[in-house]
């Protein structure tokens, strides 16, 4: 009679046991988890107790602030309301704050600071237990320049696209702007049902208003990859700027019938033409033949070199990973090589490859929050550059300069030019589905002999099928607006 019992009294323990395992699995191992997640509506019921932080950027005179998140008091049962003065031009970087669908952009990425819950605001907190006052978040100032911002926004106009700008010296990103765009105003009002509305309708609409294209979508490089393709040739000596190189009308591939033509079907003015004078314009099978030259392992590594392949880059939003592709057959090296076959980018790794040659051949890490503030604005944390990787020498990158100087002054990149200032730039086309037309891109920097900005801009369905040159027809006035904008502070 004894031994059941005390079978049922041990299984009872057991299941106690894990019972209280569960609830410290849950209560202390997963609570920062949980706690975190942005569709977490009790945790977001709780803080809209509370004055969430702004999110600003410093003004045209460097000093006042313009704010681009706040928080607004209303006479509800939730206290604070989140609005967004800075509107859809820059939706993609802050994000929205959201009743219903959490938090996206720097709203997620710096929610413990906005919301007050960071450990370095916690005499901060204490302070407030003490002396009865109301507690409120801190604040986040983002290197974005105003100026900056608005020519982009103004340059994609109805395009789909996207446009980055960076500051080479310290990988500030002086712009980042992704079309079309949304309202996240209409994300964090305290209407559940209008939110799912609008919500469902972002959603449905086929062009993709939700993603950052800057950052979280990718695309084939087309001839702005040539760059890289440059840099692998120059790296590894015995090459440069004048050294001839083959350029054939149509360059037969190996272990394959199809041959691989010029855009348009075009020849490049002569076989063999100075390397320069290939990237002045654009010669598919001048790179072509130099990837294959080169070789594989060569390309990848000096694409990898600028950032290519890695999966851990945050601004601090996460970035998707541009890829160069390994194990690659000759045919698909040589269209690698002019960046296409499986070749994926997005604009701000372009931006990080025009801003190494820029900063003498060193990569600065991107980052997108200049400062964090307490809630008095006075200053918690500043940003401090940081190299992310050594893409050339010094001397690979002058020469790449002097190379992309020429497609600016007298290239496919003539419509970026700047009066009065040195341009250095690259156009693209980049071929993405049959029958459509290619992206159009420009990659490029100023002043050249001094560069303080980098730019890229992609927009999608831009080029055109018949002349390499569209592909800076669209993209090249937009990044020259940038530029403008940046130099003019």
């Amino acid at each position: 009679m004894n031994r059941p019992l005390r079978r049922v009294a041990l299984g009872c323990l057991v299941l106690f046991g894990l019972l209280l395992l569960n609830v410290n699995y849950v209560q202390v191992v997963k609570a920062s988890d949980y706690r975190d997640n942005p569709s977490n509506s009790r945790v977001l019921l709780r803080t809209y107790e509370r004055e969430r932080g702004p999110i600003a950027v410093l003004g045209p005179d460097g000093v006042a602030r313009e704010v681009l998140a706040a928080s607004t008091r209303t006479e509800g049962p939730l206290t604070f309301l989140r609005t967004y003065p800075g509107g859809p031009a820059y939706a993609h970087v802050t994000g929205y704050y959201s009743l219903v669908y959490g938090r996206t952009g720097i709203e997620r990425s710096q929610d413990r600071v906005l919301s007050g819950e960071d450990d370095r605001l916690f005499v901060r907190r204490l302070s407030d237990y003490v002396t009865g006052r109301e507690p409120s978040g801190g604040g986040v100032l983002l290197t974005l320049d105003p100026a900056a911002q608005q020519a982009a926004v103004q340059g994609l106009g109805s395009n789909r696209g996207a446009v980055v700008a960076l500051d080479p010296r310290s990988g500030a990103v002086l712009a980042m702007a992704s079309n079309p765009s949304y309202d996240p105003s209409k994300l964090s009002s305290f209407e559940p049902a209008m939110i799912r509305s609008y919500y469902e309708q972002l959603l449905q609409a086929p062009d993709d208003p939700l993603i950052n294209r800057a950052i979280s979508k990718t695309y084939p490089p087309g001839s702005t990859f040539k760059v890289v393709t440059a840099a692998a040739a120059l790296r590894e000596g015995g090459t440069t700027a004048e050294t001839p190189v083959p350029s054939p009308p149509t360059l037969d591939l190996p272990q394959t019938s199809t041959d691989l033509q010029n855009f348009g079907g075009g020849t490049c003015g002569g076989d063999p033409i100075s390397l320069a004078n290939a990237l002045r314009i654009s010669c598919n099978t001048a790179f072509a033949a130099l990837g294959l030259r080169v070789g594989e392992q060569a390309l990848r590594e000096q694409a990898e070199a600028f950032g290519f392949n890695n999966d851990d880059l945050s601004v601090p939003t996460t970035v998707a990973t541009s890829v160069f592709p390994s194990d690659i057959a000759p045919p698909s090296l040589a269209q690698s090589a002019i960046g296409q076959f499986e070749v994926q980018v997005t604009p701000l790794q372009m931006a990080m490859v025009a801003a190494g040659i820029a900063n003498n051949g060193q990569v600065m890490k991107p980052y997108l929050v200049r400062e964090v503030q307490a809630p008095d604005l006075s200053r918690l944390d500043l940003a401090e550059p940081e190299v992310y990787k050594r893409a050339v020498d010094p001397r690979v990158a002058a020469e790449l300069t002097k190379m992309m100087q020429l497609v600016v002054a007298e290239g496919s990149g003539v419509r970026a030019q700047i009066p009065g200032l040195s341009v250095a730039g690259k156009t693209g086309t980049a071929q993405h589905a049959p029958g459509r037309p290619p992206h159009a891109w420009f990659i490029g920097f100023a002043p050249a002999e001094d560069p303080r900005v980098a730019v890229a801009v992609v927009i999608e369905d831009g080029g055109s099928l018949g002349s390499e040159a569209t592909g800076g027809a669209l993209s090249a006035p937009i990044a020259r607006d940038v530029m403008r904008a940046v130099l003019r502070r």
